[in-house]
């Protein structure tokens, strides 16, 4: 063995307990960590011959690296949509590294590690109310989620046909319809070969809503003619955390031929609460629905499942099973991820989901939720109060808002740039109904009141000096 790998490995205890005493540092003191910060390197630096071992490695790392780290999992970044991680959710993602699994078969000599997956899916369809009509998979994000949905959704299309897209590639015009599509389900019709342009945008409700208009669904559908089509629907759109009507279109999927994909990366989460169930109600009809992990879950990056309806189980393997590899079995026989995923090669992502589902249950997720949902609407009123206004009403957890008055929409972006260079918090901005915006998502299971009340008080401070 290399000396230096034989150094470690004796040392290994001390290695992990300095890791670990790191940790709990950054951890315990996250609420004074910058939520963003201008630290750059030069990151070609030349390699070694030797190697340093962990514990040098580590210094260096503390040295040049660390100060590039913002509190991103901390409760006042509300970028994005950006969850943190629960003590729970740690132990699983540790352990899931020091498992070390490629988590593929259920049965195998080789390892079942994907058992836990199974579960832990299982898990899930409790905490959000589906049926177990749905099979469930790990993958990195809601982009690899909607990719492995909507590769499903394209093969199913073919099959309308009599063709398979998957095995001959694609030879019709694939009809997608959606109205405020996530930028990660178009970049999947990229990926896919349907083509990023190549989708029909369906109104939305009128008097500021962003979800699908159905009058306009059906006028779009009846266009088609008969023929099938892929409709991509919202379970809380990113700017204004707005659903569609779930009821309405399952009553639609009663009438006409149609695979209905639910992107509910975050807002499928509103699920697990009483206050906001209503929400989704109806959305077990879907065939297909993501939902992200490292947002509301608040797990470690990355994690994300699919959910696609177990009769569709043969159309999933057609789209990725491995043909050229006998080693694997017959997928039809022998479940493994390998076939009904895009990877081959895959981490225990389930593992994280799973202690932190039985750390904490339903209650303690319902929790998460509603105390997210009550601190975004605190944070609209106090806005309002202040010299801002709010761009959409409050659904959920996004608050998409800007400064008050036409005159001051030149000074957004400086604004926001002078708040987020506070280290204080971090919010990200957008364009709303053709106005600059910020939006502020609370996720973050540590977020409370008092974070509010600082946030409040820097862009008080900001705003008097522009």
């Amino acid at each position: 063995m290399n000396s230096i790998l034989q150094q470690d490995l004796n040392d290994f205890e001390n290695i992990l307990e300095k890791t670990k005493q790191q940790g709990v540092g950054f951890l315990n003191d996250i609420e004074n960590i910058p939520t963003s910060n201008t630290h750059t390197i030069d990151p070609k630096t030349a390699l070694n011959e030797v190697g340093l071992g962990s514990i040098d490695a580590l210094k260096e790392f503390n040295e040049r690296l660390a100060p590039l780290m913002v509190s991103s999992s901390g409760s006042r970044y509300w970028g994005f949509v950006t969850g943190g991680s629960t003590p729970a959710s740690i132990v699983g993602d540790w352990l899931a590294s020091v498992y070390d699994q490629n988590t593929q078969a259920v049965k195998a000599q080789g390892g079942a590690s994907a058992l836990i997956e199974f579960e832990t899916i299982n898990l899930l369809l409790q905490l959000l109310d589906l049926p177990d009509t749905f099979l469930g998979g790990f993958v990195t994000g809601a982009t690899m989620s909607n990719f492995t949905s909507l590769g499903v959704a394209r093969q199913w299309f073919g099959k309308q046909f009599g063709k398979d897209f998957a095995k001959n590639g694609i030879s019709e015009t694939v009809n997608i319809l959606t109205a405020t599509p996530h930028s990660s389900s178009i970049k999947c019709l990229s990926m896919l070969g349907i083509g990023s342009q190549n989708y029909t945008t369906v109104k939305t409700i009128q008097g500021n809503r962003e979800a699908l208009d159905i009058a306009d669904l059906e006028e779009n559908i009846k266009k088609l003619n008969g023929k099938p089509f892929i409709l991509i629907s919202s379970a809380g759109t990113v700017n204004t955390a707005d659903f569609d009507d779930f009821e309405a279109i399952s009553k639609l999927k009663e009438q006409y031929n149609f695979w209905w994909h639910i992107d509910a990366a975050f807002g499928g989460f509103a699920a697990v609460s009483e206050k906001h169930n209503h929400l989704v109600k109806g959305w077990e009809g879907a065939d297909s629905i993501t939902i992200d992990c490292h947002k509301w879950l608040n797990v470690p990056y990355e994690s994300a499942f699919y959910l696609i309806k177990k009769e569709h189980a043969n159309l999933q393997i057609e789209t990725f099973q491995n043909s050229n590899a006998p080693y694997l079995g017959n997928p039809l026989e022998n479940f493994n991820y390998l076939n009904v995923l895009p990877e081959n090669s895959r981490r225990m992502r389930a593992l994280p989901a799973w202690f932190s589902l039985k750390a904490y249950g339903k209650e303690g997720f319902r929790d998460i939720i509603e105390n997210s949902t009550a601190l975004a609407l605190h944070f609209g009123n106090v806005l309002i109060e202040n010299d801002f206004e709010l761009l959409a009403p409050i659904r959920l957890n996004n608050v998409c808002f800007t400064l008050k008055g036409e005159h001051n929409q030149e000074k957004v972006s400086q604004f926001l740039l002078a708040l987020n260079d506070t280290g204080k918090v971090f919010m990200t901005p957008t364009v709303y109904q053709n106005k600059k915006g910020i939006r502020a998502s609370f996720v973050n299971w540590r977020t409370t009141q008092n974070d509010v009340k600082l946030v409040i008080q820097e862009m008080r401070e900001i705003r008097s000096n522009i």
